[in-house]
């Protein structure tokens, strides 16, 4: 490579926000509805499971049939654990929305990641060029670092 040649590179570069009341609104409002969404998705399941539970039993000449009834139970078992794994989803969410509320304002919080593409050249320090972060507050760039 002669000393002029550059070469492009993909990094990852660190979103962070200033907590402001209206970023604590738009996180709010995100996690309310995810919560929302985990409710629907629980009343979901357990209709579904019990559908599928009621047509096992009314295509079974005996209901009480020990296929028929392990049948059920493996069904039972499935919705079990799909609903731990929603309800589990759901607590992390609880906490989230928590840690939002707990936050100060002026606070600098991780939001995201973006990639984007930066040259390089012979001497130049990898590790500064691969470290960007990008500051925002209400959506508006306040600083960048390592733009170079």
């Amino acid at each position: 490579m002669a000393d002029g040649t550059t070469l492009s590179i993909k990094r990852t570069i660190t979103v962070r926000a200033v907590v402001t009341p209206r970023w604590k609104e738009e996180a709010e409002r995100e996690l309310s509805n995810a919560l929302s969404n985990f409710d629907a998705q629980l009343a979901q399941l357990e209709q579904e499971g019990q559908q599928v539970i009621d047509q096992i039993r009314r295509q079974s000449a005996n209901p009480l049939d020990p296929r028929v009834q392990e049948q059920v139970g493996s069904v039972q078992q499935q919705v079990a654990a799909k609903r731990s794994e929603l309800d589990e989803q759901k607590r992390q969410v609880l906490e989230q929305q928590q840690q939002v509320r707990d936050l100060e304002m002026e606070a600098i919080v991780e939001q995201g990641q973006i990639e984007s593409f930066t040259e390089v050249r012979l001497g130049d320090n990898l590790v500064q060029k691969l470290q960007a972060a990008v500051l925002v507050r209400d959506g508006v760039i306040e600083a960048i670092e390592g733009a170079d």
